[in-house]
């Protein structure tokens, strides 16, 4: 990375399992693990052991942070009770752990209780699709663990402009996280793309990306395989990565933090490529 890139971003970074996450430095990849049979991407693990491998394949090189989930969110999902969500998610979290030290884990619940134990087995960080709840926010004070805040909403009705409203409540949740005492490094804010939003409003956040940085915290995108990019291009869940990798381009050059995507592997190479050309990003070894 160019010394001019590097100082015109002057957030703090984040350490993780003895590595630094410089925020601005470049795009970061969360590969997904979904350790449910009801995935709406179709790519959910039952067996906790192919979890475990494909969180480990994730994390020897295509993935900066696994994100491992056990229970869906897709529209029409039927919840799960938390005993049996810790019953899916603790294996493969503990998995992971016992044969890593180093992957950094994102735990997907909207369960305090649920992080709580997946944070004891091993996990990270807390990334919930909910908001920031009082009790979540205890929970995350509680684990020192940073947290990623969603913007969800049950109905998707807005008053006024639907960016306006989804960075004002990002901009007062992440406030309210750092009065707790979770320091603005650990707070990443996400529009929730597809949470509590039509396709339209779903294309004006994606056209105002820019604006989310510029919060002063760091940032996460997840639109992966989503709904929306499917009624773009006709194309079915599987047969999305084109689509999703426009986006992580558009992410990256709006100066977004780490992409959440399923196919990590392809996405880490979109987010390169388009880190260099923005960024003035080089992998290590680039001038030998």
């Amino acid at each position: 990375m160019s010394s001019s890139a590097r100082a015109a971003d002057a957030r703090p970074g984040l350490a993780l399992r003895g590595r630094r996450f410089t925020w601005g430095e470049r795009t970061y990849v969360m590969g997904i693990v979904n350790a449910t049979p009801d995935s709406f991407s179709g790519d959910g693990l039952v067996d906790p052991e192919a979890a475990i491998a494909r969180a480990l394949d994730f994390a020897r090189g295509a993935a900066d942070i696994v994100d491992v989930g056990a229970e869906s969110t897709r529209p029409g999902s039927l919840p799960v009770d938390a005993a049996e969500e810790v019953r899916r998610l603790l294996p493969v979290v503990a998995g992971i752990r016992a044969r890593s030290h180093d992957a950094v884990l994102s735990i997907d619940t909207y369960k305090a209780g649920v992080f709580r134990a997946a944070h004891a087995a091993g996990g990270d960080v807390l990334n919930c699709v909910s908001g920031l709840r009082d009790d979540l926010l205890d929970a995350a004070v509680a684990c020192a663990a940073p947290v990623v805040i969603m913007h969800n909403k049950r109905v998707a009705e807005y008053d006024g402009d639907v960016v306006d409203e989804v960075l004002a409540y990002l901009d007062r949740n992440a406030a309210r996280a750092v009065r707790a005492g979770i320091p603005a490094a650990s707070v990443i804010l996400d529009p929730g793309i597809g949470f509590g939003k039509t396709p339209e409003h779903n294309l004006a956040l994606l056209g105002a990306l820019a604006r989310f940085p510029a919060l002063g915290f760091p940032t996460l995108l997840g639109t992966s395989r989503k709904s929306t990019l499917g009624r773009l291009t006709g194309r079915r869940v599987a047969d999305r990565a084109a689509a999703t990798a426009a986006t992580v381009a558009l992410a990256v050059a709006a100066k977004i933090d780490i992409v959440r995507v399923h196919d990590a592997e392809e996405m880490r190479d979109v987010a390169r490529v388009s880190d260099a050309i923005v960024r003035g990003w080089r992998p290590s070894g680039w001038d030998l």
